[in-house]
Order: structure tokens, then C-alpha cells, then sequence
């Protein structure tokens, strides 16, 4: 008679090594410690203690006499404007820079933030000669800060470049239909007539089609004075003429003085020397550290949005930026500000039915 078989037992369970979770924790804990500092004083003062970086672009890398490129490239709003100006100041700070090459290829941006750089330029241009070179697009806000570069700096546009737009644009929209269809009205309390002035989902009326005509009317005087400032053959009632926001050609623009040649940027450095009497130099541009506060902020924003339903708070943000004032020297806002608006009222469209 065989011997019974014992029954197997089930082998204990190993207990689980706890350190990845642990490490994963330390990493938010740290990742939000972290966040933390930037957003605070700590944010502040690393990004008051580090400028933009020199980076060698080509010409003699030995040689001690500079010239510095900056380029304008895209809508002019932050945080493109604090860059340009940061390349601006570190080009006026150095001594061994003896000029500078401004390289534009922008359709304009932000009133305020194009009349900055053109200031600063203009300081600049005061103590160092600077050449410009418009690329594919100079429009608007593009050639307002070029007009910086001061009365005896020779503008080169590539052959294909356009350029002028020169006018302003604050975009509105009329969402009264939109509102009546959907239920939506405005009903703001406000201590004044004009305080929610441009508001979508009400008419204009003609005292804020005044109030606001009285901006734009100084905005565009300002456009007009520093084109005269920056173009001594053109006198006020010139400008005033090509001022109807149209895009010319680079032939055009040469024709009509907004441009004094025709050729590519590396044209207008080889201009650059020779008016400096530089037969070696060493271009270089500046590059920027990353700005990790912004990265961890979108990171945030991000989630955030997901907490709070994503597209529906998505449509009431563009609602609410379309509703926002912005005065813009930009080629093509409106088309731009429309496309946007737009998606926003089809996903609204879309939510509510």
C-alpha cells in the first residue's frame, strides 16, 4: 500500500519591492519642489542673472572685432520680444561688436511689443551702425522696428520679399447672432459706458467706434512718424499715401523707398563690413537657456484643462480672448483672429447641441 501524497501548499507570496513607487514619488515631489521655486523669487532671479548665450556663426572665429546677428523671426508678441531685446542690449553691451545685422522675416506682432524693440534698436543704432535684411515677410510690425535701425541704415530685401502692410488693426467680432441663437446675452455691470467696449455679444455703438478710431488714429501716427524718422526721402504725406495697409513686392518697395537694395542677408553683411572697414570679423547670434518655468507652467496649464473638462473650458478661453482688445501692427490679423474665433464658436456649436 503506497504512502498518501501530502497536498502541495501554495509558496508565499514575495513581497513587493516598494522603491519604484517610492522613487516615482520623489520625482513628482521634486518635480513640483522644483516648480515651485521658479514661479517664486528663484524664477526671477535666474532669468535677471542669465542673458542670452554668443554663439559663432562664421567669418574669422579668432578675430576680435564683432559683428553681431539678430534676427526677428515670427509674430512679434512675448516671449519673442524679451529675446530681441535681451540680443539687443547684449550686442550694446559688448565692445568688441561693431555692428549689427538685423534679420527680419515677421508679419508684425503687437503694437506695444514692436514700438519696444524698435526703441531699443534705436539706442543701439545710436552708438553702432546696423544693416537690415528683410526675408520672406517684413510687414508691418516687421518693418515698424526695422525703422530702429536708424536714417543711414541701408535696408536689403531678398527679391521674393513682401513687405509694408503698414497700418493698425484692433479685430472684432460681431457674435450678437451667435448669442441670440444660443441663448447668450450680455448683461455686464460696469461703471461707465465704455468699460466693456468691443464687447462681441453687443452692437457697436458710434461713441465707442470714436473712443476707439481716436486709438488707432495715434497708433497709426506713430507707424507714420518713425517711417519718416527711419526713411529721410520720404516725407509725411509719402508715407500717408503707401499707408493703406497693402503688402508690396520688394520691387515695389524699392521702387516706392520703403527698401534701398535688392539681395539676400549675406548681401547686407558683406555691405556691413565693408562700411566698417572690416576686412575679418567674427559674426556670432545668441541663442537662449531654456526657460524651464515656462515648460513646467504649460505642464500645469495641461492638466489643469483636463480638470477642468477640457473643451469646454478650451471654448470659453477663445471666447474670452476674442472678446480681449489688442491693437496689432500685423499683415493678415484679422484672417488669423477670425480662424481662431472660429474654431471656438464651432466647438461651442458643437457642445451645446
Amino acid at each position: 500500500m503506497s504512502d498518501p501524497v501530502e497536498p502541495s501548499r501554495p509558496r508565499p507570496k514575495r513581497p513587493r519591492a516598494k522603491w519604484p513607487s517610492r522613487l516615482l514619488w520623489l520625482i513628482l515631489l521634486a518635480s513640483l519642489g522644483l516648480n515651485w521655486w521658479f514661479w517664486s523669487g528663484g524664477r526671477v532671479d535666474v532669468a535677471a542673472s542669465k542673458g542670452p548665450a554668443e554663439q559663432f556663426v562664421e567669418g574669422d572665429r579668432d578675430a576680435s572685432e564683432k559683428i553681431a546677428r539678430i534676427e526677428v523671426s515670427g509674430t512679434i508678441m512675448p516671449p519673442l520680444t524679451g529675446r530681441v531685446i535681451d540680443e539687443i542690449e547684449a550686442a550694446a553691451d559688448d565692445d568688441g561688436v561693431r555692428g549689427v545685422l538685423l534679420v527680419v522675416d515677421s508679419p508684425g506682432g503687437l503694437v506695444a511689443d514692436s514700438h519696444r524693440i524698435w526703441h531699443r534698436l534705436n539706442e543701439l543704432a545710436a552708438d553702432k551702425p546696423v544693416t537690415v535684411s528683410f526675408g520672406r515677410l517684413a510687414a508691418s510690425g516687421g518693418y515698424y522696428l526695422a525703422m530702429g535701425a536708424g536714417p543711414d541704415a541701408t535696408i536689403y530685401a531678398e527679391p521674393t520679399t513682401w513687405t509694408g502692410s503698414i497700418g493698425v488693426i484692433i479685430p472684432r467680432y460681431d457674435l450678437t447672432g451667435f448669442g441670440e441663437k444660443f441663448g447668450v446675452a450680455s448683461d455686464s455691470l460696469k461703471t461707465g459706458p465704455y468699460k466693456d467696449a468691443l464687447n462681441p455679444l453687443s452692437p457697436l455703438s458710434d461713441g465707442e467706434r470714436a473712443v476707439w478710431g481716436e486709438v488707432l488714429d495715434e497708433s497709426f501716427s506713430k507707424f507714420v512718424d518713425v517711417i519718416v524718422a527711419g526713411r529721410p526721402d520720404l516725407d509725411e504725406a509719402a508715407v500717408r499715401e503707401l499707408a493703406t495697409g497693402q503688402i508690396y513686392t520688394a520691387d515695389q518697395a524699392l521702387e516706392n523707398g520703403l527698401v534701398d537694395e535688392l539681395g539676400y542677408d549675406d548681401d547686407a553683411l558683406e555691405f556691413l563690413k565693408t562700411k566698417l572697414g572690416l576686412t575679418s570679423a567674427k559674426v556670432v547670434k545668441y541663442r537662449h537657456p531654456p526657460d524651464w518655468s515656462s515648460l513646467f507652467g504649460g505642464l500645469i496649464r495641461a492638466t489643469t484643462d483636463r480638470i477642468r473638462g477640457g473643451q469646454v473650458s478650451d471654448v470659453a478661453d477663445r471666447l474670452a480672448d476674442a472678446a480681449r482688445p489688442r491693437a496689432y501692427y500685423l499683415f493678415g490679423a484679422s484672417a488669423a483672429s477670425l480662424g481662431a474665433a472660429a474654431d471656438g464658436l464651432s466647438s461651442a456649436s458643437a457642445i451645446t447641441k
